[in-house]
């Protein structure tokens, strides 16, 4: 008896299914300064769309009597202020995000804070927005926060904005007010390529030219801003441009099946295409289109599929194809913005790993060209990045990449930048244009290697590197373990800190980028020392982790060593005979080591040396043993 029905009810589901999946989807944030209104702005196009649930708005009555800021009117913004600590300060911390649809199109919202101490949260709600709504306060017009957020959208390759004049009401729904604010933006943002910039006047707590036009406002002739975002094209002509696709892993479920899966970037592509491995320059063809639902007869900008190809090539993780005659920039250098996301500042040569699409490889800030002041947009000199800034910078990474500009192509030009211990993202970029500066330099075939030279020594080159805080003991050691390689007829080289400061590093001051650079020259000089075939000891405080890291990895694995020669501050401080830590805790030394700048110690060092327990002797004698590559010391101790 209920057959009818319930086919009818199902087919009618269907039907919705299919309509909603016909339906395009805007990805928008909201960003200006503080309480200019952003979470009520979303709050109040939920409400208008019918998002909200009839016991969630009870409840949100309940907590506007609790947190709201709007008297007996019920405050939208706490639909989206969900952490505790922003509903007691009225601020928005973290990025959040909102769904919504209507008749004509579906929406994901972010909505961003507007505190400049968390302007990385406002970058990472606009890297995945295809538009900003960016609010202002119609009492007080464009701010600093509305330039720092206008110009950080346009470095993210935002390309549409609606300038939302909010509180409209306040100011009295003044015809000439709005229009003043719309000019002032639309001339200080005139250099930042957007293609459009819409400015609606509007009312988010009370809902003017939010869903509908205002009446109040009789004087603007433009559509709502729902309106609007309903109707606005964003979309780029992906399919144009050329073919590039990341490939995101390699399928092959058994011996006879072996495909490339990604997402298509941009352009298409159709079996029988030529094809290129954009890193290593190796072609094909392609042979399959295959999708979960079957073969395709073309791959659009969009397409999750796997590539088959009619060749038997290498093909991994990372790498990008491309059309044969269309092969994207494989470089190892290049320009480009940072926006710096984490509290421990960039140091130019501190080792990185970078993040493009699927490909990560290691990298380092060669140099910052200069710091942008994201408020007035001058260019400054900066030795480091602290958090929030933004610069323009150049780096070298450990092998050519897939590279494009951004301006260009999203996908193969923006990146991120990933702390190599805590594995946090530490910066987001934008790739500016590559460098060339280099490609008349490459490596010299020279007959003598290093090998023959070693053997030519009766020896193996080796790096000892010596770590620990000033007064440890570490040049001690290292001083006498040299002595006992000499007696023993080793060919050696011991690398001093202080002695080293006196010449070659003699530039260098003690901040951290000082600092960092000071480990990565005396790092290059030992390598090349051991390809002389000498074996290097390396006695530096080298407080940071990274850079000692960055000495290792430039040895072959076993030929480097961390000596952590291990002693209390109090024991330094004791045998200070120069009384550097005195005059640091006065202040008169600045960013010494163990008293106002940190020392990171080793976590897992090969010989781990703790002075307070072990001789000097003892101590030497096992630094010996490993470069000699002994488990005994009997036939050699001297």
């Amino acid at each position: 008896m209920n057959s009818v029905p319930v086919a009818r009810d199902s087919q009618a589901f269907q039907r919705y299914i299919a309509q909603q999946e016909k339906k395009s989807l805007l990805r928008f944030l909201t960003c200006g300064s503080v309480d200019d209104g952003k979470s009520t702005l979303i709050g109040r196009l939920l409400y208008e769309t019918k998002m909200i649930f009839e016991d969630h708005f009870s409840a949100l009555e309940r907590d506007s009597r609790k947190h709201g800021t709007t008297g007996e009117d019920v405050d939208l913004a706490l639909l989206l202020d969900g952490l505790e600590a922003e509903r007691e300060q009225g601020i928005t911390i973290d990025v959040a995000y909102r769904f919504f649809t209507t008749d004509a199109r579906k929406f994901i919202v972010a909505d961003t804070p507007g505190h400049e101490q968390y302007t990385r949260n406002m970058a990472t709600g606009a890297s995945t927005s295809d538009l900003a709504v960016l609010l202002v306060d119609a009492r007080n017009g464009i701010v600093t926060q509305t330039r720092r957020h206008a110009f950080i959208v346009s470095l993210l390759g935002i390309r549409h904005i609606v300038l939302a004049v909010n509180k409209i009401d306040l100011v009295d729904f003044d015809a000439a007010r709005f229009a003043a604010i719309r000019d002032d933006f639309l001339q200080f943002s005139a250099d930042f390529g957007f293609h459009s910039i819409v400015a609606i006047p509007l009312s988010a707590r009370y809902g003017d030219n939010v869903a509908e036009r205002s009446p109040r406002t009789p004087w603007y002739g433009g559509p709502s801003l729902l309106q609007h975002l309903e109707s606005v094209d964003v979309t780029e002509d992906l399919a144009s441009r050329p073919f590039r696709m990341s490939v995101q892993w390699v399928n092959r479920p058994d011996l006879d099946f072996r495909g490339f899966a990604g997402t298509v970037a941009s352009g298409a592509i159709r079996p029988g295409d030529d094809i290129v491995v954009a890193q290593s320059g190796v072609r094909s063809k392609v042979e399959r289109i295959v999708t979960y639902d079957g073969d395709l007869d073309v791959a659009e900008a969009g397409d999750a599929v796997t590539l088959t190809l009619a060749d038997e090539i290498d093909v991994s993780r990372g790498d990008v194809f491309a059309r044969s005659g269309d092969r994207p920039e494989v470089i190892d250098q290049f320009a480009a913005h940072v926006v710096w996301m984490h509290e421990q500042p960039l140091l130019p040569g501190r080792s990185y790993l970078l993040k493009r699409g699927t490909r990560t490889v290691s990298a380092q800030v060669t140099e910052i060209r200069h710091k942008i002041d994201v408020n007035t947009f001058q260019h400054l000199a900066a030795r480091d990045l602290k958090l929030n800034e933004v610069a323009e910078v150049h780096l070298g990474l450990s092998e050519a990449i897939a590279i494009e500009p951004y301006r260009e192509h999203r996908e193969t030009g923006s990146f991120i930048l990933i702390d190599r211990y805590s594995n946090a993202t530490v910066g987001a970029g934008m790739v500016i244009h590559g460098l060339r500066r280099a490609t008349n330099v490459h490596w010299q075939a020279i007959d003598v290697t290093r090998a023959a030279r070693a053997q030519m020594k009766h020896q193996l080159p080796k790096l000892a590197w010596f770590t620990g805080l000033s007064g440890s003991g570490k040049s001690t050691i290292a001083n006498v373990v040299e002595k006992k390689l000499h007696t023993l007829g080793k060919h050696t080289f011991l690398l001093d800190g202080d002695n080293v400061r006196h010449g070659l590093n003699r530039d260098l001051g003690f901040t951290d980028a000082d600092r960092v650079e000071n480990i990565r020259r005396v790092g290059e000089v030992a390598k090349l020392m051991t390809d002389a075939g000498l074996i290097v000891l390396v006695s530096f405080i080298s407080p940071f982790r990274a850079e000692r890291q960055m000495a290792r990895d430039l040895m072959k694995p076993g030929d480097f060593a961390e000596v952590f020669v291990d002693t209390p501050l109090e024991v330094c401080e004791a045998r200070d005979s120069k009384g550097l830590y005195a005059k640091a805790r006065d202040g008169l030394i600045k960013n010494f080591t163990g008293i106002d700048s940190p020392y990171e110690a080793p976590e897992v060092p090969e010989i781990h040396i703790r002075t307070t327990e072990e001789t000097i002797e003892a101590a030497a004698d096992r630094v010996v043993a490993w470069i000699l590559g002994r488990d005994g010391a009997d036939d050699w101790v001297i």
